[in-house]
């Protein structure tokens, strides 16, 4: 049962007395004809009310959910900020869910994942909304256990650090730190601490919704660059697919990329499945692709190695558990992972010289040959 309060109640005869201008929103709509107030909601429609009448219908309880919701919209979070408000609309599926339906929903609470944050909006007093958020992984863990927080700038260091206390550069990678909790927000906090957690993300999935999403594509991001980085322009658009493919999936990337190489040339590479998008190539992948484009430079070339077909599969398991990060998660005494510590150790006691050289094959053949260099 909801309960209005005095202002509650003094907005909404405020705004009924004005004839020219009824309200109408979610479901719900009161004003004056003339003929006297009146009030209209999916389940009861009432004409021809005194002033006095109307006032007393407010309490309804048919109605008082509708008055509560229109006050917390239009006075509460109000149009101050039209990504804001999407946003929360969006974590209590307003435009999908009537008013009786979601206030029942919100009584439990209605959760909803961003990225890998796990939110979830419960309905106060009045109709007033307040919103927990913690890291999906804590979803069974006791609040009583994580660390609490109620300022949302402290989240700018909970997204400084990892699990392994390094640096975050990427602040939309899949590793944020787990371990903490807000229990209690506001509707503007929560977005507040969302922002610091995820910049941009909000705005950018709004303006997406709303057909309204800039792109820049690779080529224009690389055509702009000056200094150190204006040789990125050169990296060819197969270069740019395996760049994609490397640092823009869901293991490395929150985003889902929504840039290609240029706006006629699609990348291969899969964009992920990110609820946000990745409007342009970030400053993460501009600064990666200096290094691949001065890598691309170079010319192939045949060397001929001495491996056993074992080692040759081992050296693909080496590439592949670096590239997907899993080398924490092979102990000592697996020694049958291609990665193992142990084993790698003995392939190069095999197979390396004194000077690093695979098989003792020399990277170039002398050491006046040109090579790579920064």
């Amino acid at each position: 049962m909801i309960e209005l309060t005095d202002e509650q109640r003094r907005l909404a005869r405020t705004a009924a007395q004005s004839e020219s201008n009824p309200v109408e929103f979610d479901g719900l709509s009161f004003g004056n004809n003339g003929d006297g107030y009146w009030i209209e909601t999916a389940k009861r429609s009432l004409r021809g009310l005194s002033a006095s009448a109307f006032d007393s219908t407010l309490s309804d309880e048919q109605i008082a959910p509708y008055i509560s919701n229109w006050h917390f919209w239009e006075h509460m979070v109000a149009h101050d900020g039209r990504h804001r408000r999407a946003f929360l609309r969006f974590l209590e599926s307003a435009a999908q869910m009537d008013v009786h339906n979601r206030y029942a929903a919100l009584e439990s609470g209605m959760q909803t994942t961003w990225g890998e944050l796990s939110i979830t909006v419960t309905l106060a007093s009045h109709g007033v909304r307040e919103y927990q958020l913690h890291h999906e992984r804590d979803a069974e863990t006791s609040a009583s256990e994580l660390e609490t927080y109620e300022d949302p700038f402290d989240a700018r260091e909970i997204a400084r650090f990892d699990g392994e206390g390094r640096y975050r550069p990427l602040q939309t990678a899949p590793s944020l730190i787990d371990g903490w909790i807000y229990p209690a927000l506001t509707q503007r906090e929560v977005f507040e601490t969302v922002d610091i957690l995820y910049p941009a993300t909000i705005p950018n999935w709004n303006l997406e919704r709303t057909g309204e999403l800039d792109i820049t594509h690779w080529h224009e991001t690389a055509q702009r660059q000056t200094g150190i980085y204006d040789v990125v322009e050169e990296l060819s658009a197969d270069a740019v697919g395996w760049m994609a493919a490397s640092c823009c999936a869901d293991s490395e990337c929150l985003k889902r990329r929504e840039w290609e190489y240029d706006e006629n040339t699609t990348l291969e590479a899969d964009g992920g499945s990110g609820v946000f998008p990745c409007r342009e190539p970030c400053s993460l992948v501009v600064a990666a692709s200096r290094q691949w484009t001065q890598l691309e430079k170079q010319e192939p070339r045949s060397y001929t190695f001495e491996l056993t077909p074992a080692e040759k599969e081992q050296i693909e398991d080496m590439i592949e558990s670096v590239a997907e990060g899993n080398i924490a998660e092979i102990r000592e005494a697996d020694v049958s992972e291609g990665a193992n510590r142990y084993r790698t150790r003995f392939l190069r006691e095999k197979r390396m010289d004194e000077d690093g050289n695979l098989s003792g094959t020399p990277t170039y053949s002398s050491e006046k040959e040109d090579g790579w260099c920064e």
